[in-house]
């Protein structure tokens, strides 16, 4: 299964509106600069994010966005699936009423792809938004505190 980009940039526009947060509402504007990404792009990432109750939108001239939630609330998973859909390294394990493979019934690998999706599932839902800020904020440490030498 591959992540697409919706997916990916939305975790880090995410990630920055939870390091900005502090700072009250933040337009999407400053969110799509620091990214490097299109304003119109994470605009239609916002969107769902909205629909889906992750973040919030605020009207006016002070008025931008915020998470619905606090960062430790809000899972990898709930985003990815709000973003991407179902998290299935093969559709035929997504069906909700009939089966899209005649095969599902007797297919040989099913459990494997069952286990795989179960896996992924675990993973995503065990990481929230607050510990990729974390991930961020030690990284950026680290980075920080590097010294460059030159000969």
């Amino acid at each position: 299964m591959k992540i697409s980009t919706k997916g990916r940039y939305g975790l880090e526009a995410l990630v920055d509106l939870a390091i900005h947060s502090s700072e009250g509402c933040v337009s999407l504007k400053s969110i799509a600069e620091r990214c490097g990404r299109s304003e119109a792009y994470i605009l239609q990432i916002f969107l769902i994010l909205r629909r889906s109750g992750i973040i919030e939108s605020i009207r006016g001239a002070q008025g931008g966005y915020i998470l619905a939630r606090d960062c430790s609330q809000i899972t990898v998973g709930e985003v990815l699936t709000a973003l991407e859909g179902p998290l299935a390294p093969v559709a035929c394990i997504t069906h909700t009423t009939e089966p899209i493979c005649e095969r599902y019934g007797r297919c040989e690998t099913l459990g494997f792809w069952e286990s795989v999706m179960n896996t992924l599932n675990d993973v995503v839902n065990s990481i929230t938004i607050e510990d990729l800020l974390k991930c961020y904020q030690e990284h950026k440490a680290i980075e920080d505190n590097k010294i460059e030498y030159y000969i």
